[in-house]
C-alpha cells in the first residue's frame, strides 16, 4: 500500500520504519526537516503532500493532540480533501471520544474511511512494530487498514464499528498509566527515605504484587538518572486532562487522576516538562529534599 506517516516522532518514526520494512512504499512528513531526511536515509520515500496524497492508500496520523489531528487532515493544507476515495485515515494521537467521532463524519464526506486507532507500547515496541492499537470503525475500514495494521501492531483490538470506542479505551489507559507512573515515582522516593537503593527497589518490587508494565519501563530511568524523553512529562498534562475532561462530562470524580495530573503539573513548573515522564520523581525528590542517582 502507499502511505503516508505523519509526524516522525519517537512513535511515528518506528511506526513509518515498521510499514517500511513491511515492504509498503512509504512516505514520512514531519515539522523537523531531519527527521525527515533521516527517514529518506533509511530508505524511505520524501514528496510534498499535494503531489502523492491522490496515489495514496492509507494516511497515519501520529501527532501530538486532537489540534494538530485536525489541521493534518482538514487545515489549511488539509490532506483529506486531497485523497481518493476509499482511502484510509488511521488516527493514532490520544483524544476524545467526541471529537474522534467528529473527525470520522467530516472524512465520510470525502468519501475516505477513519479508523479511530490509538496506540500504546512506547518508541521501542514502535520500532519493532509490535504496538497494540485500540480501534474503531466500520468493517470496510478495518479491512482497508489491516495491511498497515499488521506492520505497526502486535495486536489490534476492535472494539466497535463506529469510531470513539477506541479513544474511549485509550482514555481507560492513559488514566492508569499517568497513574501508575505518579506513583512509581512516590514509591521509589519513599523508599530512599528509608534507606532503600533505587536499583534494589527495582530488583525487588518488579518481582512483587507492587510491580507494573509502567515500574518496570520507568524506573530504570531514574536508577540510570537518563531522562532523555521517550515519552514526556508534558503528555500526562494533556493526557490526564482529556481523562478528566471526559469524566467531567458524565459527572464521574477521578480524585487519584487528580493527586497524579497535580504532580506531573508541579513538575512541568519546576521545569522538568520536555524530560522523560520518570523526571516526576524529581518533584518528590525535592520536596524530600533527597538525591536521584545522577544528581
Amino acid at each position: 500500500m502507499k502511505t503516508a506517516v505523519i509526524g516522525l516522532g519517537s512513535m511515528g518514526y518506528g511506526i513509518a520504519m515498521s510499514v517500511l520494512k513491511a515492504g509498503h512504499e512509504t512516505y514520512g512528513f514531519d515539522v523537523a526537516q531531519a527527521q525527515m531526511e533521516k527517514f529518506a536515509s533509511e530508505g524511505g520515500s520524501l514528496s510534498s503532500i499535494d503531489s502523492i496524497a491522490p496515489d495514496l492508500d492509507c494516511v497515519v496520523v501520529v501527532v501530538l493532540n486532537a489540534t494538530q489531528t485536525e489541521e493534518v487532515l482538514f487545515g489549511t493544507k488539509g490532506i483529506v480533501p486531497l485523497l481518493a476515495p476509499g482511502s484510509v485515515v488511521i488516527a493514532c494521537a490520544t483524544v476524545a471520544p467526541e471529537f474522534a467521532r467528529s473527525l470520522a463524519a467530516r472524512c465520510q464526506e470525502h468519501q475516505v474511511l477513519y479508523l479511530d486507532a490509538p496506540i500504546s507500547g512506547g518508541s521501542v515496541k514502535a520500532a519493532q512494530g509490535q504496538l497494540s492499537v485500540m480501534a474503531s470503525g466500520s468493517s470496510d475500514t478495518f479491512t482497508r487498514a489491516r495491511p498497515i495494521l499488521d506492520a505497526m501492531a502486535a495486536t489490534v483490538f476492535e472494539l466497535g464499528n463506529e469510531a470513539g470506542a477506541g479513544s474511549a479505551m485509550k482514555a481507560v489507559n492513559q488514566l492508569l498509566a499517568g497513574v501508575h507512573i505518579a506513583t512509581m515515582a512516590e514509591a521509589l522516593t519513599f523508599g530512599v527515605t528509608q534507606g532503600v537503593k533505587p536499583d534494589k527497589f527495582l530488583e525487588v518490587i518488579s518481582q512483587c504484587a507492587g510491580s507494573s508494565w509502567m515500574l518496570e519501563n520507568r524506573a530504570p530511568h531514574i536508577i540510570e538518572g537518563d531522562y532523555t524523553p521517550h515519552s514526556a512529562v508534558n503528555i500526562w498534562l494533556k493526557d490526564l486532562g482529556i481523562v478528566l475532561d471526559i469524566a467531567d462530562s458524565v459527572n464521574f470524580d477521578a480524585p487519584v487522576t487528580k493527586a497524579a495530573l497535580e504532580q506531573y503539573v508541579q513538575a512541568k513548573d519546576q521545569g522538568y516538562g520536555l524530560e522523560d515522564d520518570a523526571a516526576v520523581a524529581k518533584v518528590y525528590a525535592k520536596q524530600a529534599n533527597i538525591s536521584l542517582p545522577g544528581e
